[in-house]
């Protein structure tokens, strides 16, 4: 007999820690649990499918924090600002696909893009630590940032020098 429970807590692991277009997994899961000859075929209930659907957006809030995070910078997992804001697009076309609220993940993200601006800002242009990370121009911030509930005025001053130009 098959644990549906512990499958479903198997799939929403991969999920969770897979690569950077989670709803690729999300769909491969529940492919494997319902039609895939070799799974165990199950039929799944809504609210199995909107625990694979959490992982998805718990997987995209990790991709995204993981390029808006400023000690990631220099490391080769980073992405970019450019990528978190492509990650974000693809998150929100994913939850409004299925009526999920993105609404507490803005405010997280929001704080994690002002936090990221702030730290860029002091070591790019006050300290001349070293060349600016960001790789998008400044439209594609200020959409993402308008997106995450910022208006340009809450953006720190300087921002847009530290954008590559369009």
């Amino acid at each position: 007999m098959l644990d549906k429970e512990a499958l479903l807590d198997e799939e929403c692991l991969i999920i969770r820690t897979s690569g950077e277009i989670p709803e690729v997994a999300f769909y491969g899961s529940i492919y494997y649990l319902t039609s895939d000859p070799a799974g165990p075929q199950l039929a799944l209930a809504d609210d199995d499918i909107c625990s694979l659907a959490e992982m998805v957006v718990e997987r995209y809030r990790l991709i995204i924090l993981r390029d808006l995070t400023p000690e990631n910078r220099r490391q080769r997992i980073y992405r970019g600002v450019g990528r978190a804001a492509v990650n974000w697009q693809r998150l929100r076309k994913f939850c409004a696909g299925r009526s999920l609220s993105t609404e507490n993940l803005k405010l997280e993200l929001a704080a994690a893009l002002l936090n990221f601006l702030e730290q860029e800002i002091n070591e790019v242009l006050l300290q001349r630590l070293a060349p600016s990370s960001l790789n998008c121009p400044p439209a594609t911030l200020a959409l993402l940032a308008g997106d995450l509930g910022l208006s340009p005025d809450n953006l720190p001053a300087g921002w847009q020098a530290l954008c590559p130009p369009a």
